[in-house]
């Protein structure tokens, strides 16, 4: 279904096709638990021949709900529950604030859920939850934007940090050009992945042969589309020589390539980031946007539940080395600190976004 890209040089080229992103859930009765400990306790041993478990009660707690790429997502997530026949359940706030997600761990925990996926909004502010969930014999998979490290068994990762900040510096390199002043809308000021990917943005504009930008701001739009643009706006008023907007959030990606697709602006200003294909096309064929990058959201989900199950099930513990089979995903070897990678983005643009439907 996906195929992934393997360098800066094809990210530059815009030759990429489809990263494939991997979600894992299950579960058992918490008297069977076979995976590592709660904070304080000792850790058993993975057993990479031990059956997936059925019956595994799963729940997901994106950002917030009814956001077009958490529904994508989540849905990749249910899709790996029904084929591990496990019980999927979706529960999350309205919106992306840095303690909004705290009750709902607490309600799961009450639940006894399985396992619970989280896409943190605030990596400490869901700690205490989590590693109460954990105590409680819950398994806890962060996926997306992760949360403390000590406060998860795993971590299911879009791409490496590394590799995605490397991705914006050189969309935006191309998009302004090669030289001149570009701007940042991100989502929320304490997002996990945007603030990582963000300063590698920053480590890579250091550097000599990124000299020609200048990040003149970062501006947060709290994944919320009317703020988005109007931080778009607020942006293009404050910069009158901006060259490019890099957005690494799909909300803001959309919101800024809608505003200034009905300005003066288009043509002046590019856009470019994280967005997915549905919300973008218009803008890459009107020019808006002539080119962005993404992974399958639905792939990260789909791996989680995966990763989650195989927990569940004393597969893995969480520990690095430890490998595991992600249905049509494949198999993925767990990296350091928990870690599970799913691959680069790819890069859309007028020639393969039609080949896309997500």
């Amino acid at each position: 279904m996906s195929r992934t890209l393997s360098s800066r040089a094809v990210v530059v080229a815009a030759a990429a096709t489809m990263a494939v992103v991997l979600t894992a859930c299950g579960g058992t009765t918490k008297g069977s638990d076979t995976g590592p400990a709660a904070p304080g306790g000792s850790a058993a041993a993975a057993d990479p021949d031990a059956p997936l478990q059925e019956g595994v009660k799963m729940a997901f707690l994106p950002k917030q709900l009814n956001n077009p790429y958490s529904d994508i997502e989540v849905g990749g997530g249910e899709a790996a529950l029904k084929e591990l026949k496990g019980e999927y359940k979706l529960v999350g706030p309205n919106d992306a604030s840095a303690s909004s997600q705290v009750s709902y761990i607490n309600t799961l925990i009450q639940q006894q859920q399985d396992v619970i996926a989280v896409a943190a909004n605030d990596p400490n502010a869901v700690c205490p939850s989590l590693n109460q969930a954990r105590a409680a014999g819950i398994k806890v998979v962060s996926f997306d934007s992760d949360s403390a490290k000590e406060c998860r068994d795993a971590f299911v990762n879009q791409a490496t940090t590394e590799g995605i900040g490397q991705a914006l510096v050189e969309l935006a390199k191309e998009a302004a050009g090669g030289s001149g002043e570009i701007a940042i809308l991100s989502a929320t000021p304490n997002a996990t992945n945007q603030n990582a990917w963000i300063e590698v943005v920053k480590s890579e504009l250091a550097k000599p042969e990124n000299s020609g930008l200048k990040l003149v701001k970062t501006a947060y739009g709290n994944d919320d589309d009317q703020k988005s643009f109007q931080e778009t706006q607020g942006l293009l008023q404050s910069f009158p020589n901006l060259k490019a907007i890099v957005s690494p959030t799909t909300v803001g990606i959309a919101a800024a390539a809608r505003y200034i697709s009905s300005s003066n602006y288009q043509g002046k200003v590019a856009v470019t980031g994280l967005g997915t294909p549905n919300a973008m096309r218009e803008y890459v064929k009107n020019g808006t946007a002539a080119k962005f990058a993404l992974w399958n959201p639905a792939d990260i989900g789909y791996l989680a539940a995966y990763a989650g199950v195989a927990l569940k099930s004393g597969q893995i513990t969480g520990q690095q080395g430890e490998k595991f089979t992600a249905g049509k995903l494949g198999e993925y070897t767990i990296g350091a600190d928990g870690e599970i990678v799913l691959g680069p983005p790819t890069v859309f643009d007028a020639s393969n976004i039609d080949q896309f439907d997500f």
